[in-house]
């Protein structure tokens, strides 16, 4: 696209990728893919919640999301409360410096315009605010590339994402409820397209189940966990769902053992892991294992190779999906009741808020013994997933890539700036 002589186009990438959840950094994973496949020249780095974990991986630039080391911790003495205050006039000014360094910024999928997972509005829904304004500031593009939104009751919160996402130059979605939450917001999604989620564009691993293996499932199932206390509205009963959440999955857990089927707990974040510890410690049997996953590639393998999947953390749901194991879903949140309808399997979500051991091994009977049929419906759903998010990304091009004319008098006018 650019000749010798002429600027490369500087990319930034945003969120909190690199902080311990597979998801974020799958989404991440596939538009560097993207990017490297069909803008080679571009300069890419991150501003992002762990970057030293980032410029590892990926192998780009990183900078740290916020100036205040301890922001994701609840701050009660004094001292603690000024310097996160401090912080969120700091990161004002560092992220303004850092959009206005870059032609283009892209948000990787993740649910940043949701508060499906207990949020506060001065944590990531600032730091994506500071993003977006900074971006019309400097006329940087910012793009949301296949992002999940979802209805905020917070009202603080609500406003911090109805501004973001007017303020971004493109918009994109993972699922038809997220382009209908912002429309509810009072945000024009005329030309907003919905895509499937990033993640589906990340290779697949050749490994799956014999297809002998799967008319009559009998061995390995992998059950993926989360530490699920549910939402934002739910802060009061939130050990109540929790505990309800852990004994359930356990109680199935234990059964499957019972019956002599190996069972592989995943996760999808560092925070999941004493949920891992405590159904271990429940259950004592050399059948159930945890697996250490450090990527969504690590979990697909993990999925392809068991028979059946049962899992609550959306990522997990995406890579039993995308190799196409049938799975079924402990379901948190209206984007997993999407994904699993989209995929073919809406008959298999389950409530996370409400498990019922009972109600889910019978879904999961029943989810098994179609399990030939749902492998066949996986498989053609997977190709239509493969073929829409080709569009996401040639759309991507369009907006963010338009012909370098743009791109360089922008460039130059930044040159030239004091």
């Amino acid at each position: 696209m650019t000749s010798g002589h002429e600027t490369p186009v500087r990319v930034g990438v945003f969120g909190l990728l690199g902080s311990g959840n597979l998801g974020n950094d799958g989404s991440l994973e596939a538009v560097l893919g993207y990017l490297r496949a069909e803008h080679p020249e571009a300069v890419v780095d991150a501003l992002c919640g762990g970057p030293e974990v980032v410029a590892a991986r990926y192998g780009i630039p990183a900078t740290r999301l916020h100036w205040y080391r301890g922001e994701y911790r609840t701050a009660s003495r004094a001292g603690a409360i000024a310097a996160k205050g401090l912080g969120k006039l700091v990161d004002a000014v560092r992220t303004a410096a850092w959009v206005r360094r870059h032609d283009v910024v892209i948000v990787p999928g993740m649910g940043v315009l949701e508060a499906t997972l207990p949020l506060r509005p001065w944590g990531f829904p600032y730091s994506l605010f500071l993003l977006c304004a900074s971006g019309r500031l400097f006329d940087t593009r910012v793009a949301l590339v296949g992002v999940g939104a979802a209805p905020i009751g917070n009202r603080p919160t609500r406003a911090l994402v109805r501004w973001s996402a007017r303020l971004a130059t493109y918009r994109s979605y993972r699922d038809t409820l997220s382009r209908d939450a912002m429309r509810a917001m009072g945000v024009d999604t005329a030309r907003d397209e919905v895509y499937p989620d990033l993640a589906f564009a990340l290779p697949t691993p050749t490994a799956s189940a014999p297809s002998d293996q799967a008319l009559s499932p009998s061995g390995p199932v992998c059950v993926g966990v989360m530490d699920f206390h549910g939402g934002n509205d739910d802060r009061a009963r939130a050990e109540e769902i929790h505990r309800r959440y852990l004994d359930g999955t356990t109680r199935f857990v234990r059964t499957l053992v019972q019956d002599g089927r190996p069972v592989r707990l995943l996760t999808g974040d560092e925070c999941d892991a004493p949920v891992v510890a405590a159904i271990l410690d429940a259950v004592d049997s050399p059948l159930v294992t945890a697996a250490e996953a450090a990527s969504l590639a690590d979990l697909m393998k993990e999925t392809a190779a068991a028979d059946t999947v049962v899992a609550t953390r959306y990522h997990n749901l995406i890579c039993a999906l995308k190799v196409g194991t049938p799975t079924l879903a402990l379901s948190y949140a209206a984007k997993s009741d999407a994904l699993m309808d989209r995929m073919g399997l809406a008959a298999y979500c389950h409530p996370a808020r409400e498990v019922d051991a009972d109600r889910l091994l019978e879904q999961f009977r029943t989810l098994e013994k179609r399990s030939a049929e749902l492998r066949r419906t996986l498989t053609e759903r997977n190709l239509v997933a493969a073929r829409q998010l080709e569009d996401q990304f040639a759309a991507l091009t369009a907006a963010l890539f338009p012909a370098t004319d743009h791109t360089h008098a922008h460039a130059h006018a930044r040159q030239e700036a004091p």
